[in-house]
């Protein structure tokens, strides 16, 4: 009898896994792909979905975009996602999720999914939850702190971004992103001890869909 335990979302979940001797006996589950080294998700998938934003504090409804395309295939423009966050009602304040010049809410992100038929959740998670996302083909948007990211002088105490999470190579010890909020973002590598210090100002939040 051997013990394995698997992180899911945050939760450690502990099961026993009988070993069966006689013939026809299915084979043991393979480990979790948390385990494995190697690129987990398709960062070179993913990329040709990245766009620069061109309006401030739209890096929400712009990750959502990306997020979008990558799902469906019909990445909606960064004019037509502003204006759909711009009706739809914020669950966080009166009003809707989007106003020019106002940041958007974390808790806004899932229900401009939504509105494209996209389930996903809002969630404060870790790291190895998120390769297991990755493996299941799962999108993540995750809420930083850019000035760590982009390593410039700044306030690096508070969550001020949203980039979209693409890879993490365990092997390399290099998180994938496209992030918006950067001329050269499409594809941004940074290391797993950068991404887990920006994103670490926003006590870990991602949203995950499915």
């Amino acid at each position: 009898m051997t013990n394995a335990s698997v992180s899911i979302s945050g939760l450690a979940v502990v099961f026993s896994v009988a070993a069966i001797g006689f013939a026809g006996a299915a084979q043991a589950a393979p480990a979790p792909h948390a385990t494995a080294e190697g690129m987990h998700g398709d960062p070179a998938a993913a990329a040709p979905f990245w766009r620069y934003q061109r309006q401030d504090y739209d890096c929400g409804e712009m990750a959502a975009a990306d997020v979008v395309g990558e799902i469906t295939g019909r990445q909606p423009t960064e004019d037509e996602v502003t204006a759909v966050a711009e009706t739809v009602l914020s669950v966080n304040h009166s009003g809707p999720i989007y106003k020019p010049g106002s940041r958007t809410s974390n808790s806004d992100l899932q229900p401009l999914l939504a509105h494209y038929g996209i389930p996903a959740s809002s969630l404060h998670t870790n790291t190895d939850a998120l390769i297991e996302d990755l493996d299941h083909g799962r999108k993540i948007i995750a809420g930083v702190n850019d000035k760590i990211i982009w390593n410039k002088r700044g306030d690096r105490s508070v969550e001020n971004h949203f980039v979209v999470v693409t890879g993490i190579d365990t092997r390399a010890g290099m998180v994938h992103l496209n992030d918006t909020g950067s001329s050269v973002g499409r594809d941004e590598q940074v290391s797993v001890a950068t991404f887990e210090q920006a994103w670490a100002t926003s006590n870990n939040f991602a949203v995950v869909t499915g």
